[in-house]
C-alpha cells in the first residue's frame, strides 16, 4: 500500500513503511499490584491439536521447578484451562481488581468459565467484545508474583490473536502442531503472524506424535509420518517436544488432575522457557 492511500490503521495492515507505528504501542499496562516476569503465550495454526494441554503441562512443569506460574485462557469461547486443573469455583475480586484461582499446587489461573454464573454456558459474543475480555484478564487481573504466565491462546490468526500480540508484552510463544501435512501450512500462518508482530518464536511442539504400545512398547504413528523435522527446519524454529497421544493422560485431564501428569516430553520446551530467565 502507498502511503498516500494509507488508512493509518498498523493494527490491520503488514506492511512495512516510514510512518508505520509499531505494535508495541498497543501495549496495555498490566494491572498496577500485577507482577509479571516473563509471558510465554502459546499458540496453533488450527485447532483440536492439544494446544490448551500444553499449555496446562508447561505451566505444571515449572511449577514443579519452584516457580510461581500462571494460566491465562485466552480462548474465550472454548475454555477448557479450569477442567483440567479441576477448578469450579468463582474468581473473586477486591478494590485492586480480579483476583485469580489457585490449583491444588498453587497455579494462578483466569478463565472466563471462572467469571460465567453456569460454568457450561455457552460464551455467544462477536470477536471484538472477546477480545476486550481477554485484553482485561491483562488489566484487571491482579497476577501476584507470577514467574511465568502462560496464554492459551486461540487457534488462527484472528481477533484475539491479533489483540494478545499488540496488548501484552509477549517475550516468546510456543507453537502446537500435529503430525500431518497439512500442518506445515497451518504452521506458516502462525509463524508469519509472530514475525510480523515481532514475537520470538521459542520452539514447536508435536502433540499426538504417537501412541506407545503398552505389549511390546512400540511407537504407532497413528496419524502418519510425522513431518516435525522438516517443518521445524523449513520455517528456522528448534523442536521442543514430541508428546505421544496418551489415554491415561486424557482421563487424568478429564479428571481436573492435570499436576498429577508426569511431562517427560515437555523436558525441553520448559527448559526453554526457564533460559528466557537465567539468560
Amino acid at each position: 500500500m502507498s502511503e498516500e492511500n494509507c488508512s493509518h490503521d498498523c493494527s490491520s495492515c503488514g506492511e512495512s513503511c516510514s510512518s508505520r507505528t509499531e505494535p508495541q504501542d498497543f501495549l496495555a499496562k498490566p494491572n498496577p499490584q500485577s507482577k509479571i516476569d516473563r509471558v510465554i503465550g502459546v499458540v496453533s495454526g488450527k485447532g483440536g491439536v492439544g494446544k490448551s494441554l500444553v499449555t496446562s503441562l508447561l505451566a505444571v512443569q515449572l511449577n514443579r521447578r519452584g516457580y510461581h506460574t500462571g494460566v491465562l485462557d485466552a480462548d474465550v469461547t472454548g475454555p477448557s484451562i479450569p477442567k483440567v486443573f479441576g477448578i469450579h469455583q468463582h474468581a473473586m475480586g477486591n478494590e485492586n481488581g480480579i483476583v485469580p484461582v489457585k490449583t491444588r499446587t498453587g497455579i494462578d489461573v483466569i478463565s472466563v468459565n471462572l467469571l460465567l454464573e453456569d460454568e457450561n454456558a455457552p460464551v455467544v459474543w462477536r470477536g471484538p467484545i472477546i477480545a476486550n475480555v481477554v485484553k482485561q484478564f491483562w488489566t484487571d487481573v491482579v497476577w501476584k508474583d507470577v514467574n511465568y504466565l502462560f496464554v492459551d491462546m486461540p487457534p488462527g490468526t484472528g481477533d484475539v490473536p491479533l489483540t494478545v500480540f499488540q496488548s501484552i508484552p509477549l517475550d516468546g510463544i510456543v507453537i502446537v502442531t500435529s503430525p500431518q501435512e497439512l500442518v506445515s501450512m497451518i504452521v506458516s500462518k502462525a509463524v508469519s503472524m509472530a514475525k510480523m508482530m515481532n514475537i520470538p518464536i521459542l520452539g514447536i511442539v508435536e502433540n499426538m506424535s504417537y501412541v506407545k504400545c503398552p505389549d511390546c512398547g512400540k511407537e504407532i504413528t497413528v496419524f502418519g509420518e510425522s513431518h516435525l523435522e522438516q517443518t521445524a527446519q523449513k520455517f528456522g524454529l528448534k523442536v521442543l517436544g514430541r508428546c505421544p497421544l496418551d489415554p491415561k493422560v486424557s482421563a487424568e485431564c478429564d479428571a481436573g488432575n492435570a499436576e498429577d501428569i508426569e511431562v517427560p516430553w515437555l523436558s525441553d520446551a520448559a527448559d526453554e522457557v526457564e533460559r528466557l530467565t537465567k539468560g
